[in-house]
């Protein structure tokens, strides 16, 4: 069983929120809250698998909260799942840099939603394809390669550099199994090997150095 805490300051979204992931018989939400700070709180209490978290919300909004659930300076941390209508596409960079495992857009599907919690819960940390490509679209001068900017992308072997293009592409380790005609259980030995040889926690950041480094454009 998941265990899934909602966050956000909408009671409408979080009671549909609610309702969706208590529809799923592998899936149980354990709370509730309305801002980062009740956020924040009610994680390190209850301890969910995964924190579903809005952006824009009063009192201590959801970046900060994701920092310090998520942040690179935390020793235990929550895989959170960072869900956005979008409108401010800087807050959620600073969202994915602040550890955020998982992006979504709010008006994604519901068997969407479930899924991504399932995979951020399993570990594999998720970035839909339509999150990326309005990310790195708006944040395309920044994310370009430049001379001053230190890259190894040379250690990577040929086929682990072309699996870290699919993943900055948002493709699930399914579908990079099956674009590459590779097995699950290889391509999880590739990523877990490019992350190590380029020191990145996960696939998000992996993301970001791929696009950052020339991997791939928008």
């Amino acid at each position: 069983m998941t265990r899934v805490l909602v966050a956000d300051d909408q009671a409408l979204i979080r009671t549909g929120y609610v309702t969706i992931f208590d529809s799923q018989d592998d899936l149980e939400v354990v709370g509730e809250a309305g801002n980062g700070a009740d956020a924040v709180r009610l994680t390190r209490e209850l301890r969910p698998d995964v924190v579903v978290m809005d952006i824009r919300m009063p009192v201590l909004d959801g970046i900060e909260a994701t920092r310090q659930l998520a942040g690179p300076d935390v020793d235990d941390p929550t895989k959170v799942l960072v869900v956005t209508t979008f409108n401010l596409d800087e807050y959620v960079y600073e969202a994915l840099r602040a550890g955020a495992a998982g992006f979504l857009l709010k008006d994604a599907p519901p068997a969407e939603l479930v899924g991504a919690v399932r995979t951020i819960a399993a570990g594999e940390a998720l970035v839909a394809p339509a999150v990326t490509r309005r990310l790195i679209g708006h944040f395309g001068e920044r994310l370009r390669p430049t001379d001053q900017q230190p890259t190894r992308v040379d250690v990577l072997a040929p086929r682990e550099a072309e699996v870290l293009a699919l993943i900055a592409q948002g493709m699930s380790n399914a579908e990079i199994a099956a674009a590459l005609f590779l097995s699950q259980e290889t391509v999880k030995t590739y990523v877990s090997r490019i992350l190590t040889k380029l020191d990145l926690r996960d696939r998000v950041q992996a993301v970001v150095y791929a696009y950052r480094n020339g991997l791939v454009s928008t």
